[in-house]
Order: structure tokens, then sequence, then C-alpha cells
């Protein structure tokens, strides 16, 4: 039941009554299951690569990049909190006495406070953490001798020191260079460099911030992007969007009906990644990488990302040139018998676009018709790295209500886990999706595609939340990479493990990975 004020709160959010009226459906509904039928694996939906024609594609990108208008879109909302999970229950936990010492000491597996405080001069916020330290009249050795780790953590943790536990991921030092440290933006900025440049050496950069943490944000790069374009002559262009209020979404408690505050107000949570379809639908760039912001690695490291960067983008740029050829064909209509066909087999080859057994009775304009619709969409380039346990989604063939086959990026939270047959299928996936991907977001004709019209809204998913200790259930929209680009084409490419390298934890940034050679 709606209070008087509710439209206030929902008008205010630019959500339409009859928008908000369908996630209590959904609520109420659920989502269906993705119905898996096989992994994508090795020449069943994943390309895989020889060194030739890496070196290939590669090559082919560094010749054509500066034809296209290219962006590197990251993702860095995300609040680093869930990253210090281990050390504030340590930190409310320990009281210092004899038995918690032993227990301390005794766990030295690698997320462990033991792990993280014996290793602290590895860290690249050491310094910081020890000057801040130092301005109260605390010693970091001394604190770390005498195990005062509960001050050492306050410092780290919380606004009376470095205050890390409220900051955006990519604002955390994470690497160790001689000429000081480096956030996790920075080597996004020095990525872009190699990959998302132009012709008049700028490299553009688009980050989804926090509107509490823009300013952070453009303060820090403000301050250090001046010596890349020193190092690598060139200039950053770099914007900012925020997740869109119109994307947020009801809570509801367990009767499904919309969760209130203690002052009676509808509480509204963030739609979740999938969410970022708006700020990509808003962007004018015709190609467009996408990677989180805590995966990359030292500079040491990144040659691997930078060749395989080229791969996707260079394969992107061959297929986009062969369907916009076929694309101008297939709209004039004129085509023969033969050019239909080889337009199928480049399809179905090339782009993995399923055909369903229909199709060979089809009279020749159903068939033009056919191809046309099925080439006139997104395309999208994704690498996916051999699966080592990695938790997640990953690559896979799915069928819909209509019975089509595609290939789709899957999250763990759209499968049937209580199902032996789609279980079956996932332990026999080899590949895992890093989010690492290259989009084409315009038409043959040079036109924007409204990405909205290529969501899966069926793909959403509710999970249970805590809000002041009730339970609450939270919707999701459709996955960025998974739902929201449900309906594109997909092409996916195995990449190297070292490609992936993400900083779930604090103590990831202790994985030889992360440290200096």
């Amino acid at each position: 039941m709606l209070h008087q004020n509710d439209s206030k709160q929902i008008k205010v959010r630019h959500i339409t009554v009859e928008d908000f009226e369908k996630q209590i459906t959904n609520f109420r509904n659920g989502f269906p299951y993705i119905k898996l039928v096989a992994p994508a694996s090795k020449g069943n939906g994943i390309h895989q690569y020889n060194e030739q024609e890496v070196a290939s594609l590669a090559v082919w990108f560094d010749n054509h990049y500066t034809d296209y208008d290219i962006l590197k879109f990251v993702p860095a909302s995300g609040a680093a909190s869930r990253m210090f999970k281990v050390l504030f229950e340590f930190m409310e936990s320990f009281q210092g006495t004899d038995a918690e010492i032993e227990q301390y000491e005794a766990d030295k597996s690698f997320n462990s406070p033991y792990h993280f405080f014996s290793n602290l001069h590895h860290f690249a916020f050491y310094n910081d953490l020890k000057n801040a330290l130092a301005k109260d009249g605390f010693s970091l050795e001394k604190l770390t001798e005498q195990k005062e780790f509960k001050t050492i953590l306050e410092y780290f943790l919380t606004e009376k020191g470095l205050g890390y536990a409220r900051l955006p991921k990519g604002l955390l030092l994470f690497h160790h260079y001689d000429d000081g440290p480096r956030m996790a933006v920075e080597e996004h900025l020095v990525e872009g460099v190699h990959y998302a440049t132009d012709k008049n050496r700028t490299a553009h950069i688009h980050l989804t911030v926090s509107h509490e943490h823009r300013h952070k944000f453009e303060q820090a790069i403000a301050e250090r992007k001046g010596k890349y374009e020193k190092n690598y002559n060139i200039t950053f262009s770099v914007e900012y969007s925020q997740q869109k209020p119109s994307t947020d979404m009801i809570a509801v408690d367990k009767d499904n009906e919309p969760f209130r505050n203690e002052d009676g107000t509808l509480l509204f949570r963030p739609g979740g990644h999938g969410a970022l379809i708006e700020n990509l639908n808003e962007m004018d760039a015709e190609i467009i990488f996408i990677k989180n912001i805590d995966n990359v690695v030292p500079d040491r490291l990144k040659e691997t990302t930078y060749v395989y960067k080229k791969v996707i983008g260079g394969l992107l740029f061959r297929l986009q040139e062969n369907t916009f050829d076929y694309l101008d064909l297939l709209e004039n209509g004129n085509l023969t018998d033969m050019e239909v066909e080889e337009i199928r087999e480049f399809a179905e080859k090339e782009l993995q676009i399923f055909f369903p057994e229909a199709y060979r009775g089809y009279e020749k304009m159903d068939k033009i018709d056919f191809l046309y619709n099925k080439l006139n969409r997104p395309m999208r380039v994704c690498g996916m790295v051999k699966n080592e346990g990695e938790p997640g989604g990953g690559p896979y063939w799915v069928q819909d209500e209509h019975d089509t086959l595609s290939l789709q990026i899957v999250e763990s939270s759209q499968m049937d886990l209580d199902n032996p047959e789609q279980i079956k299928i996932i332990n026999e996936a080899t590949h895992f999706n890093p989010v690492d991907l290259v989009c084409g977001i315009k038409n043959y004709k040079g036109e924007k595609f409204n990405l909205k019209n290529y969501i899966d809204p069926q793909t959403g998913f509710i999970s249970l939340k805590s809000q002041n200790g009730k339970d609450v259930k939270a919707q999701e929209l459709p996955g960025l990479w998974n739902g929201a680009m449900s309906d594109w084409i997909t092409v996916f490419v195995e990449t190297p493990l070292i490609t992936f390298n993400p900083v779930k934890a604090i103590n990831d940034l202790l994985r030889k990975e992360h440290q200096p050679a």
C-alpha cells in the first residue's frame, strides 16, 4: 500500500509508477533461471589464437585504432569496505589477551590478520599509514611490536587516519613504484594510454563514480595525471558519470510489501552494475573497452594486458568491418543465393549466431530479413580466462523460451543450483569471466544503437540483505555484461590468466602480481 508521500519519493528518482509496480511484481513472481545448454569452450564458442594469430590481430589494431573513437569505460563507484571484512572483525573482537595473541599467531593463512600485519611494509600505503600515526605521536613499528593492532586499524580504516574503509577501490594505493605509489585509478590511466588514445594523442577515459566521491577522484587525477601526460606525450580526457537514481530499486519485506525506514519513507537500493547500461548508452564513442577498477597490475606485467586488449579490439574491428559490408548488401536486398549463404556462414562461424532448423526452408527474402536483423545489433568481444576455481560467472551456451541458442555470460545467481543437469554443465565449465570486453555500439550507418532495446528484463535477480538489523529483499537489474547485453552479438576469446588479477580482499595486494619484481 502506497502512502500519500510515496509518490514524491518515486517521482524525485524519475521512476514511473508503472516501473515501481513492475519491481514489486518481480519480487512476487521471481526471476526464471537461465537454461544452460553447454559451457562455451575452445572450438565451441571460445576462439583460441596461436602466437601468429595474436600478433596479426594486435597489428591490425595498431594499424586501425586511429580510425575509431575509442573510450575506456571503468565502473569505479564500488566501495572498498568489503575488502576489509576480516580486519573489521578482528578490530571489533581483539582485546589483546594472551589467548587471542596465541590464536592470532597460529593463523598464518593468506587472508589472516597475521599475514596483513606481518607484511605491512609491503603495502603501497605503508608510508601514508606510518605518517598518519606519527602525526598523533604514534610509531607504527612500536605499535606492531606491542601488538596494538586496534590502534593501527583505526588509523588505517577510519577517518582518524587514512579512512580506507570509506573510500572507493579506485582511490586506494595499490602498487609501489620508484617515483611513488599508485592508486588503482592511476593504473587505468596508464592502460588507457596504450589502447584508448586517438590520433590527436588524447586518451579518453570514463569513470562511473558515486556523487560523494566524485570530487576526490577529480582531485586525485588532477594531481597525478600530469606526470603521465609528460611521460607518454599524451593528454587525458577524463569524464565522469553517476549511476542514475531512476535505476534504483525498491526494497521489500518478507511479504513482498515495500520496506519502510523508521521515518516511514520507502527504502530504495542501487540497482547494481546493470544500471550502468544507461551510462553506456549515453557514450558517443564507437568502440568502448570495459574493465573493472580492481583488475590492474604494475607496469612490469602490463605488456600481456596490452597485447590482448589489442587482440580483442583488433578482432572487433575486423568483425564489424565485415558485418557492416554485409549489412550494406542485405539492405540493398539484391543478393544471389551464393551471397546469402556466404553471409550465413560468416554469421554462424565468426559471430557464433544460432540458426534454427526452420531457416533452411525460408524463402530468400525471409533469409535476408533474418540475417539483417541478426547482424544489425551491438557487438562485443569478451576475453575469457581458464577457470581455476574462481567464483562467479562464465561463458555458456543458453537457450531462451523460443528455443534459440546464444552465447551469454552467466552469473551463479542466475543458475539453478538445485538442478542436477544444470550442475553437470556448470562443473564442465572451462572458462571464467574476468570482465574484459570491448564493445561496438554504433551501426553500419554510424548511428548509435539504443542499448536499452537489447536488455533481457527477465535476467535480474533477488537477494537477501539487512537494513538496521531487519531482513529486506533487494532486487538488482540485469547485470551490465550479463542480461543488459543479452541480445548483443557476442564473441568469446581465450585470454591468459595473467590478465586477471583482481583485488577482492586487502591481502590480495600482497600477491606477487601486485608487488615489485
